[in-house]
């Protein structure tokens, strides 16, 4: 088999955001897909502002090929080797919008269970809250102080969790809207 030479690689601005901040790294690799399948948990940053703030910045720089990388983006490229070969990896990767049903049941919280609507970047686009005595809410981005990914759609367990539009729809329809914090 032959190596891709670093001639044939381009430069990606990758992002893992968690949240309230996030990790950025210049990535060297043959496509933005070669990217999204080589680690979890990140985008592949195409906002040409975005490009342009980080052009001269000193983030680490690195190849998709190599063998170290820098703190952070290691445990990301481990994640995602650990769910290669699982049956359902990628299985949601390739689409715009995605539907999937999530129990969230916590120790300290009421189970609940989360009926979402997502883009190809794993962030909410719409989200319906189905509580065990039968309450329902819906929200969407402007009801959430922020929105960073909240899926993978390369991992392997969601393939399971997937949902219909029509039944994503129809409890959207009799939820009723979250009352804004005030």
């Amino acid at each position: 088999m032959t190596r891709t030479s670093s001639a044939d690689k381009r430069r990606f601005l990758v992002l893992h955001d968690y949240g309230m901040g996030g990790a950025w790294w210049w990535v060297h690799a043959r496509s933005a897909q070669d990217v999204l399948e080589t680690f979890a948990w990140v985008e592949v940053v195409t906002d040409l502002e975005a490009v342009a703030r980080f052009q001269h910045d000193e983030l680490d720089e690195v190849d998709i090929d190599a063998s170290l990388m820098p703190p952070g983006l290691d445990g990301l490229r481990a994640e995602r080797d650990a769910q290669r070969g699982r049956e359902g990896f990628g299985a949601l990767a390739d689409r715009d919008i995605v539907y999937l049903r999530r129990r969230w049941d916590e120790e300290d919280d009421e189970p609940v269970v989360y009926l979402m609507e997502v883009g190809s970047d794993g962030r909410r686009i719409r989200q319906v809250e189905l509580a065990e005595d039968g309450t329902a809410l819906r929200s969407g981005p402007d009801d959430w102080p922020f929105n960073p990914p909240i899926v993978d759609l390369f991992d392997p367990a969601l393939a399971g969790q997937e949902i219909s539009r029509p039944e994503f729809e129809n409890q959207w329809i009799h939820a009723r809207q979250v009352e804004p914090d005030v």
